[in-house]
């Protein structure tokens, strides 16, 4: 009876893959959710937090101290990276992956609670302040571990392809943040909006929060991992690996993906204030912008993980940095108002934010391919957010100083200079690394 019952018990005990539809709605479900909470803070940086948290000052400042909160989060991140990392490193990524998605969540849901300052006073700024760092902290964690939990599930020569899905998100994510304020502003009127509508959007995102969690508790952990534990070759601190023996490929990928959060900072946040305290746009048409934007983001992104399959990333990448060199000269062009000046923001965004959905579309994979699976959670993470601070944290407060100060033209110099270095970056890796 025993010799009978053991293949069974063997059988039993064989670990359970995950199907590709489990592992792609799984990376993409939770970055969606996290960009849903941090482009709704986003949008809110523009017409909420100056007039409900930041009073008292005139327009330009109270949004430069808006747009100040909206940078914590990018110096959040990195500490995000590093702890999540290190437990998705070492105990694994799935349990790393729902913490993450909690801690991003849950910051969100208080923001949408929180008194304003005519409630009390400098404290709304400050705990405001507090939960933009708990979204930052979150999204630290939650990137690094969808790309791994995609590309380390993917077919030989599909890397770039799994490694869209969790880029895709972002996309989603913006389109659906995007939306729920242009259907608000529809249904509602002004005061009731600044009063109480503004509070939807994040409180609505604990119904996202139950359906990450149930797709995530779904899934198992990746081979790669697995394998990794089964050799153990996990290391006690993934962080002071990464720092002493891949310090060169961190500096290097950071400034490499420089450019992709400039540009997409640049063509989001920036642009809707600009849209809407520059030109003048109603905010209803500033929003019909960036849910236009967002659709032609993720076609970008798709596409790109279809080609870069094909042609290899390191090509596909120089390339689209290359481009994004050449936009940059556009840029004052199209943004410059005049009589018609509205009617050039949709050329604008079609180009940028295509542009911005090839290069976003194979960052995930390219950051993670120069890391072995022991660190790759905490490398690939590290300097995903790294490049978050030095590209999109000062993004849309650098484009407001420079335009409001220099002039559209310097916007484009900027977008330029980090399309520069970005392409050495990428050079100076090389192939095999990327």
């Amino acid at each position: 009876m025993s010799s009978q019952s053991s293949p069974a018990g063997a059988q039993k005990a064989a670990p359970r893959k995950n199907s590709p539809a489990q592992v792609l709605s799984a990376s993409l479900i939770g970055t969606t959710i996290e960009f849903f909470d941090f482009y709704a803070y986003a949008t809110a940086a523009v017409l909420v937090f100056p007039v409900l948290f930041f009073p008292g000052s005139d327009p330009m400042t109270a949004l430069l101290a808006s747009f100040a909160t909206f940078s914590i989060a990018f110096f959040a991140r990195p500490f995000g990276a590093l702890v999540f990392g290190h437990f998705g490193d070492r105990v694994g990524r799935k349990a790393t992956l729902v913490a993450a998605l909690l801690t991003m969540g849950i910051s969100t849901i208080i923001i949408g609670l929180l008194p304003t300052y005519e409630q009390i006073g400098v404290a709304a700024p400050l705990l405001l302040a507090l939960c933009r760092f708990g979204q930052g902290f979150g999204l630290g964690g939650e990137w690094g571990g969808a790309v791994l939990l995609a590309t380390e599930n993917a077919p030989e020569g599909k890397r770039s392809w799994y490694g869209m899905f969790p880029q895709l998100g972002a996309p989603v994510g913006l389109f659906l943040s995007s939306g729920f304020f242009w259907i608000l502003l529809h249904v509602i009127d002004e005061e009731a909006f600044l009063s109480w509508g503004w509070r939807l959007p994040f409180l609505a995102s604990i119904l996202l929060i139950g359906l990450g969690l149930w797709v995530r508790l779904s899934i198992t952990e990746t081979p790669e991992f697995a394998d990794a534990l089964k050799k153990k070759e996990r290391v006690k601190v993934p962080a002071a690996e990464v720092f002493t023996k891949y310090k060169m490929t961190l500096f290097l990928g950071t400034f490499a993906a420089l450019v992709t959060f400039v540009l997409f900072y640049i063509c989001t946040a920036w642009l809707l204030s600009y849209n809407v305290k520059v030109v003048g746009i109603p905010f209803k048409d500033a929003l019909l912008v960036q849910i236009f934007g967002s659709v032609i983001f993720g076609i970008g992104i798709i596409l790109a993980g279809k080609v870069a399959d094909k042609t290899g990333r390191y090509a596909f990448l120089l390339a689209v940095t290359a481009a994004i060199g050449l936009f940059s000269f556009a840029l004052a062009p199209l943004m410059t108002p005049g009589t018609d000046g509205a009617l050039n923001i949709y050329p604008f965004v079609t180009i940028g934010m295509f542009l911005m959905g090839l290069t976003y579309g194979v960052i995930g994979a390219t950051l993670a391919a120069p890391f072995p699976a022991s660190v790759r959670y905490t490398g690939s993470s590290m300097t995903f957010n790294f490049a978050g601070i030095f590209g999109a944290s000062l993004a849309p407060y650098a484009a407001t100083w420079l335009q409001a100060n220099y002039g559209m033209a310097h916007v484009g110099y900027y977008l330029l200079a980090s399309a520069v270095i970005t392409l050495l970056c990428v050079l100076a890796l090389g192939k095999n690394k990327v």
